[in-house]
């Protein structure tokens, strides 16, 4: 990764750098995929409620897709991009069937590559599986708490837990905290670790 740094036209530019990706795909966000975010500034009813809010850039929101509920079904990825509203990066996964989703991109990740979600999915980086199904020591993300749910935890950047132990019924995983939680082993996770784990480690 490069390292960028800024003018110091501004105060704020001051001593101001930041970790530059090589994998960010040079492209415009798919504009379907993208909700509506509203600003309050502050404001209830017009008048400031909280003060110093407001301004910024204007942002949108994309729509990720936890569930990645398309089983058995090979995407290709077509485009890693930065979410404004998270640490991580996003991956752009486009269908045989035409359709185009976001999804968390772990490390690893890149233009071209193909990720499959399902329960008899391949054990390989950036595919999602049931807990029961992955081997014990792998680093999983995105991870359900309850089946179906669609992923709860580890999805900032850089997050990623170690499956520990299955039972029957049961998983321990194992969060970089050093805690250990138990939880049904039908739940789906990603493989890997999320993307961009550099982040926030230059200011």
């Amino acid at each position: 990764m490069a390292i960028k740094i800024y003018k110091k036209n501004t105060a704020g530019r001051r001593n101001m750098s930041i970790v530059k990706s090589e994998i960010i795909t040079d492209k415009k966000p798919e504009k379907y995929l993208l909700a509506k975010k509203n600003k309050k500034a502050g404001r209830s009813h017009g008048k400031i409620s909280v003060r110093h809010q407001g301004g910024g850039h204007k942002q949108r929101y994309p729509i990720i897709d936890f569930m990645q509920n398309k089983f058995d079904i090979s995407g290709k990825i077509i485009a890693i991009e930065r979410d404004p509203n998270r640490s991580s990066f996003i991956a752009l996964v486009s269908y045989p069937d035409g359709e185009k989703k976001y999804i968390l991109a772990t490390e690893g990740m890149r233009v071209g590559k193909e990720i499959v979600s399902g329960a008899n999915a391949p054990i390989k980086t950036g595919n999602r599986t049931m807990v029961k199904n992955i081997p014990v020591g792998t680093i999983i993300s995105n991870i359900e708490l309850f089946p179906g749910k669609g992923g709860q935890i580890m999805r900032s950047a850089g997050s990623g837990a170690v499956l520990t132990a299955i039972d029957e019924k049961i998983a321990q995983i194992k969060f970089s905290s050093g805690e250990i939680r138990m939880m049904d082993n039908r739940c789906y996770a990603t493989i890997g670790q999320i993307s961009n784990f550099e982040h926030n480690t230059i200011n």
